[in-house]
C-alpha cells in the first residue's frame, strides 16, 4: 500500500497483472509493495475467479497505480506472463482507504471501457455478501461485450473488488441492469454490506502483453 496524497488533475492510471510460479510468490508480494517514483496512489492486489478464499489464484498478482508522470513498468523478475492496461478516469465515486485515488472526473466515452469496484466489507455482513455474489460471477460467463473479468483483493480478507473491461458502455449497462447483478445492486443499500466502497469507470488507452496466454483486447 503506497498512498501518497491526492491524484493529479489529469490522472494516469495503470493496472499491471503478472503470473509467477508458486515458488516466486513471496517475491511477487514484495514487488506489489515496492515504491517507484511518480506514484500518487498504489495498491498491490491478489486476483481470483471470485471472492471466496478457494477461488483465489496464488500465481497471479496485480498492481493498480495512479501516476503523476509517464508510468513505469515494474513486474517482478521471474514473471512468466505480464499484462498492462493504461486507463483514463471517466468517473469515480466513493473512497479507497479514505482517499479518492482517481479524483472526481466527469467524462463521457463510447469506446472500450474498464470498470473497477472496491469495497471494505463489514465483518458482521461478510457471510451474507459471500452468499449473494456467486450468482453474479456465474452470470458473467459468456456475457456479450466483456473482454476481461477478475476478482481482486487486498489483505486481510474482506477488502475486495472487481476489475473488468467491456467493448463499450452499452455492453456494461446491459449487464449491470439485468439478472443477478441487478438483484445484488438493489439489495446493497438495505444489506449494508460495505463499510467503504468505490466505483470507477475508465477509458482504455492502451494495453500490452497477455492475460491467460492471449491479448484480451486484440
Amino acid at each position: 500500500m503506497i498512498p501518497m496524497g491526492g491524484p493529479p488533475s489529469a490522472a494516469v492510471v495503470t493496472l499491471h497483472v503478472w503470473r509467477v510460479p508458486l515458488a516466486r510468490v513471496p517475491q511477487a508480494l514484495r514487488s506489489c509493495r515496492r515504491r517507484t517514483d511518480g506514484m500518487v496512489f498504489s495498491k498491490g492486489l491478489g486476483t481470483g475467479r471470485g471472492f471466496l478464499p478457494h477461488q483465489a489464484d496464488l500465481t497471479r498478482w496485480a498492481r493498480l497505480t495512479t501516476w503523476s508522470r509517464t508510468p513505469a513498468d515494474h513486474a517482478p523478475t521471474g514473471a512468466v506472463e505480464q499484462w498492462r492496461v493504461d486507463l483514463r478516469p471517466l468517473a469515480s465515486r466513493g473512497r479507497w482507504a479514505g482517499q479518492e485515488p482517481f479524483g472526481r472526473p466527469d467524462e463521457e466515452h463510447s469506446g472500450t471501457t474498464a470498470v473497477l469496484t472496491r469495497a471494505r466489507l463489514r465483518p458482521s455482513r461478510a457471510r451474507q455478501f459471500w452468499s449473494a455474489v456467486p450468482a453474479v460471477t456465474r452470470s458473467l460467463d459468456g456475457v456479450a461485450g466483456v473482454r476481461v473479468s477478475m476478482a481482486i483483493g487486498e489483505a486481510p480478507i474482506g477488502l475486495q473488488g472487481t476489475f473488468s473491461v467491456w467493448d463499450s458502455p452499452a455492453h456494461l449497462r446491459a449487464f449491470a441492469h439485468a439478472g443477478a447483478h441487478r438483484e445484488v445492486i438493489a439489495r446493497t443499500p438495505e444489506a449494508r454490506w460495505y463499510a467503504e466502497e468505490l466505483f470507477a469507470r475508465f477509458a482504455v488507452e492502451a494495453s500490452a502483453g497477455t492475460l491467460g496466454g492471449r491479448d484480451p483486447l486484440a
